[in-house]
């Protein structure tokens, strides 16, 4: 009898200790959500700030961090704060024009569409995009997971010959190819140049490609807020998303794709992303659909960027490099933050394009002005002198598209360039 009541103690005593770790996890999960979904939220919606930045900074605070919470909650934390951050940062690039650096192309009709009074519905395509990416995303990471690695050898070089192809079709199938050609290897060169000498910027915070701020905010953003017309914000509606499901559907699947890809390869970026989906959606006659196809792969990116640290033990961006500083948590706490944080940011995102109301009537030239100034300011401050001509050269490249006719996206050569110089003939300029 006395073996028998010793034995159902002992086991009571094991199932209670399952139950505390269980819920000691659950409480350190939902903890790190709720700091990564409010770093997201500032992070997404502050101009020119890239999710790399807040990771840098948490890696700043680390042992604070480890402190307080514990590691569990640092890598989770750090993981809602990107996912939270694909969803958000459509809010600055549609209202104000300013490029993330992850979905530079995408300002152009996002912001067009804030233009026309549409603000709203863009923002919201694009929280549709990311939300459709995360679901895509995890049906998709199974088979990165398990299949890809011993391919990643020959992975690695196909992607410079697939980034020509794309710049080459790009290219032929401009209204002016010579011009298209011009302004590709310009901004190609001018990227290769800044991160081969990204070491001459300042570096305030911490965070990976601190010159991505001024390159693609030179090649997108200031060139559209210098041109941006007279008058003010238009009165801004919604009267829901026009889009056929066919379309939306079509989009989603190709941004996942697109994000999965680079999010696998090593040296790409969203940005690479954007420029293979414009070879295949045209930004300018299906603006909608390029918005959400950039939203889906933006977040496809992230989840993917998880697959690839966990099983090639590699990272793929700033986020996932501050969480592999410390022994990797269990994978289905980092995704179960990652699923959490695109499940409450997209209602978050929804809330955030009502936002537009308040810019109604305002001056766009004066606004324009006012986000030019903030730019260069905050350019000035993490990349410094640098950065400041980085800038300057972006924008003079920047401002030479619409005068020769031909589209903005052939500026991503900035990106393209220098990464198929490094997968080609291995020469790492980054």
């Amino acid at each position: 009898m006395i073996m028998f009541l010793l034995y159902v103690s002992i086991d009571d005593i094991l199932v209670l200790s399952v139950q505390t770790i269980f819920f000691h996890m659950l409480g350190e999960l939902l903890i790190g959500c709720i700091i990564g979904l409010v770093l997201g939220i500032v992070s997404g919606c502050t101009p020119g700030i890239h999710s790399n930045t807040m990771a840098g900074i948490l890696l700043g605070l680390h042992p604070a961090l480890l402190i307080l919470f514990g590691p569990l909650v640092f890598a989770v934390s750090v993981t809602a704060t990107l996912v939270t951050h694909t969803f958000l940062d459509a809010v600055p690039s549609t209202f104000l024009g300013v490029p993330d650096p992850d979905t530079a192309i995408a300002v152009l009709p996002a912001h067009a569409l804030c233009m026309k009074g549409l603000g709203e519905e863009a923002v919201r395509i694009s929280a549709l995009g990311s939300l459709a990416g995360a679901a895509f995303g995890i049906i998709l990471f199974p088979f990165f997971f398990i299949f890809l690695p011993p391919l990643q050898q020959y992975l690695n070089w196909w992607i410079g010959l697939l980034l020509i192809c794309v710049a080459g079709l790009l290219i032929v199938k401009s209204s002016a190819p010579e011009w298209a050609a011009v302004v590709f290897i310009a901004s190609g060169i001018l990227g290769s140049f800044s991160m081969a000498y990204s070491h001459l910027s300042w570096a305030i915070l911490p965070g990976g490609s601190p010159l991505l701020l001024p390159l693609l905010t030179g090649l997108f953003g200031v060139p559209v807020l210098l041109k941006g017309a007279e008058g003010t914000v238009p009165e801004q509606r919604y009267t829901g998303i026009r889009m056929s499901r066919r379309e939306a559907a079509g989009s989603a699947c190709a941004g996942t794709i697109a994000g999965a890809i680079v999010g696998w390869m090593p040296g790409l970026s969203n940005a690479t992303a954007n420029a293979v989906l414009a070879s295949f959606i045209s930004y300018t006659k299906a603006g909608r659909g390029y918005i959400l196809a950039t939203g889906a792969a933006n977040t496809a990116n992230a989840f993917l960027g998880i697959a690839a640290l966990y099983a090639l033990s590699r990272v793929r961006n700033g986020a996932m490099a501050a969480v592999a500083t410390e022994e990797l948590p269990p994978l289905i706490m980092i995704m179960g933050a990652a699923c959490i944080a695109a499940l409450a940011a997209y209602p978050l995102t929804l809330l955030a394009s009502k936002g537009s109301r308040f810019l109604t009537r305002l001056n766009i030239r004066r606004l324009n002005l006012m986000v030019i100034i903030s730019l260069i300011a905050l350019t000035a401050i993490i990349t410094g002198p640098f950065g400041l001509l980085i800038l300057a050269l972006a924008t003079a490249i920047g401002l030479v598209p619409p005068l020769v006719s031909v589209q903005r996206v052939f500026c991503m050569g900035a990106i393209m360039v220098p990464i198929m110089c490094w997968s080609i003939i291995g020469v790492p300029l980054f």
